[in-house]
């Protein structure tokens, strides 16, 4: 009975094999159809699609790929990025380990993080009083917005101008981390002195506008020669600048304009 099996068994994968191959040759005899027809109903051609090279960079290399030294892993390394980092503390963590061990140094590793704490300064501001009865008050960091610093100034626009982030949100960012502020206040440090980031602003812009290349065209030069010796100006970068107040400060570029202009 089991020899029975076994040579029935035998017989089908020799059917399966044949078949397989049956079928392998009529879809070439089919694609070769497919393309005919394409040929006389003037088509364009399937196009010839390349293997992937990710096949190839993800299969392990052997020394007879044929890579680089010893065919295996690069031993090229990147650089230290410690050196663009400025050490603030040095924190030594202690061990616990069993009698009759020995000091073998220290294992050293640099960890990156980020603290954002309300800081809240009182200024005693002097005051005098001159001969004549005026009063004199000591002047404060032109920085300050409404009794907020230069500093959560600067956030605040980041977040909205360059993050598109919403006044509601920035109210809640800063209440989270403990500045009290309002949605008022949010908006007067949006649009209150903002002379200096005008500044920078206008510096950008005409820095942007005196990089207006010239080309000279020489294609047309056998059958235009009158034109051919013509300067032609590359199409300008406009660099189009938003609403005064910064509202979504950014810049966008566009090209065919005949002229410079700001919005």
């Amino acid at each position: 009975m089991v020899r029975d099996l076994i040579g029935e068994v035998t017989r089908m994968r020799a059917e399966n094999e044949k078949l397989d191959g049956a079928l392998a040759k009529l879809r070439v005899e089919h694609q070769a159809v497919k393309d005919e027809l394409a040929r006389l109903k003037h088509l364009p051609p399937r196009p010839k699609i390349k293997p992937s090279g990710m096949d190839k960079s993800t299969q392990t290399k052997g020394p007879e790929a044929g890579g680089e030294k010893g065919g295996g892993r690069s031993s090229r390394r990147r650089g230290s990025q410690l050196d663009r980092l400025k050490i603030g503390a040095t924190v030594v963590v202690k061990a616990d380990p069993p009698a009759g061990s020995r000091n073998k140094g220290f294992e050293d590793i640099v960890v990156q993080d980020l603290s954002l704490n309300p800081q809240v300064t009182r200024y005693r501001r002097e005051r005098w009083e001159t001969p004549d009865g005026k009063t004199i008050i000591a002047a404060l960091d032109p920085g300050f917005v409404g009794g907020y610093g230069p500093n959560l100034h600067r956030l605040a626009l980041t977040l909205h101008f360059s993050g598109q982030v919403t006044c509601e949100r920035i109210v809640a960012l800063f209440n989270g981390m403990g500045v009290v502020i309002s949605k008022r206040q949010v908006v007067r440090l949006l649009t209150a002195k903002l002379e200096t980031f005008r500044a920078e602003d206008e510096a950008v812009l005409k820095a942007g506008l005196g990089g207006a290349s010239i080309s000279r065209s020489t294609t047309r030069a056998r059958a235009m020669p009158a034109r051919a010796a013509t300067p032609r100006r590359s199409a300008p970068i406009t660099l189009r600048r938003f609403a005064p107040a910064l509202r979504n400060r950014g810049w966008r570029f566009c090209r065919g304009c005949a002229a410079h202009r700001s919005m």
